[in-house]
């Protein structure tokens, strides 16, 4: 596995594996991999000859008060779980290599934000689009892995390939749970034993209103309410938002008849966790199909 720091070396070898028509799967990461990060490595290397992962924390997602310079990192151990996932290419830039000079262009995205995560995070996904535009133009790939956990910024990616016409196809991923259905993520080390046993609830209460839906309820208040009940009574966290919105557009509905996402947030006290199920309007899991 090689590890490269510089956006010219990423470019330059990208630009010779295109060349060789060979191609390139890619999986961007802020790094601190868990088992849904090497899923998406593990996922990309079924489908293509070459799969470049890059570490980059994004300075440009994290609000002010954001946990930028707290975030997980273990580069050393990341380097480790990429090459046993079968990783060709490691790219580990700083924040320097890849923004040299203050931005001169402002990239904004308009739609697809104004919910969900995008609502208490105020230009977050802004960020993201930056950084992702970047990278696409450095790592040049025919694919890219995201996983269904952050479904926000699946359908914020999604929407950036369709209206920029990068030539990659989005690979969405299922989540990657533990045992006890809880998403796996960076941040559950920040979690406190009652919080991590309390976590489950987030998984127990989407499965509740998908149900619900399976049973023929198709009313998204009715669902919404029963979600947020069950977390408000089985957890002491603070419930940042229950939604049920259209996938991928996330629009409200004042029926359930078509995709849809079921999404819950709660902050702990050290740890702010997301998660989410997608489903057809007969409330099966539809987490393959996503942006067809």
């Amino acid at each position: 596995m090689k590890i490269i720091h510089t956006v010219h070396e990423m470019q330059k070898i990208s630009l010779e594996i295109n060349s060789q028509q060979r191609q390139i799967g890619f999986v961007p990461t802020m790094g601190y991999f868990h088992g849904g990060h090497l899923q998406l490595m593990k996922e990309a290397r079924k489908e293509n000859e070459i799969v470049v992962t890059s570490i980059f924390v994004n300075p440009l997602q994290f609000g002010p008060n954001e946990d930028y310079e707290k975030y997980p990192r273990d580069v050393k151990k990341d380097i480790s779980d990429a090459e046993k996932a079968g990783v060709d290419i490691l790219f580990v830039p700083d924040a320097k290599e890849m923004y040299p000079n203050l931005m001169k262009i402002q990239m904004k995205i308009k739609d697809r934000t104004d919910v969900l995560c995008g609502r208490s995070r105020p230009g977050h996904f802004d960020g993201v689009i930056t950084v992702l535009t970047k990278l696409f133009h450095i790592v040049s790939p025919h694919r890219a892995y995201f996983g269904l956990k952050d479904a926000q910024q699946l359908s914020v990616v999604d929407a950036l390939i369709r209206d920029l016409n990068f030539p990659i196809k989005l690979m969405g991923v299922p989540t990657v749970r533990e045992e006890d259905g809880l998403a796996k993520s960076s941040r559950n080390v920040f979690l406190t034993e009652k919080e991590r046993n309390e976590a489950t609830w987030l998984y127990k209460a989407l499965k509740e209103g998908q149900q619900l839906i399976n049973k023929g309820e198709n009313n998204p208040e009715k669902i919404v309410h029963r979600v947020l009940d069950i977390l408000e009574n089985n957890t002491s966290g603070k419930i940042d938002y229950v939604e049920l919105l259209s996938y991928p557009e996330l629009k409200p509905l004042s029926i359930i008849d078509q995709q849809v996402i079921i999404a819950v947030a709660v902050h702990f006290e050290h740890a702010r966790l997301i998660d989410n199920l997608i489903v057809d309007k007969d409330g099966v899991d539809n987490n393959l199909a996503l942006l067809e």
